[in-house]
């Protein structure tokens, strides 16, 4: 799915954009998962771009990756490792099973877990 800024009644809206005939969905319409990981995307290109202009800042998310399946797991883990060579990012969660995909996703070397 990807995205676009569409025009509604005279505002400017975020919607996706299926793949398959290129139809506009509302943010509504979306499952929780695909809607949380457009949130996050959106938040850590923010951070990305204030670290980069204004000031690096510590990325501290808490149990963010919930609602998402295995796929958008890994692939936002792909994400938050390529983040963390810009700035320090601390993932919390109880998951194990996101431990487990972080070592298929990243190997044992591309991540430091510290359980508490």
């Amino acid at each position: 799915m990807g995205w676009l800024i569409d025009e509604d009644e005279n505002r400017r809206v975020l919607k996706g954009v299926r793949g398959l005939g290129g139809a506009h969905l509302d943010v509504d319409a979306m499952s929780d998962g695909t809607r949380d990981q457009l949130f996050l995307a959106l938040r850590l290109a923010y951070i990305e771009n204030y670290c980069e202009h204004t000031a690096v800042c510590p990325v501290i998310l808490d149990d963010v990756l919930m609602a998402f399946d295995d796929e958008r797991t890994s692939a936002t883990l792909r994400a938050l490792q390529e983040l963390s060579c810009k700035t320090q990012v601390l993932v919390f969660t109880h998951h194990e099973h996101h431990v487990a995909l972080a070592n298929t996703t990243l190997g044992e070397g591309g991540y430091r877990l510290h359980q508490l």
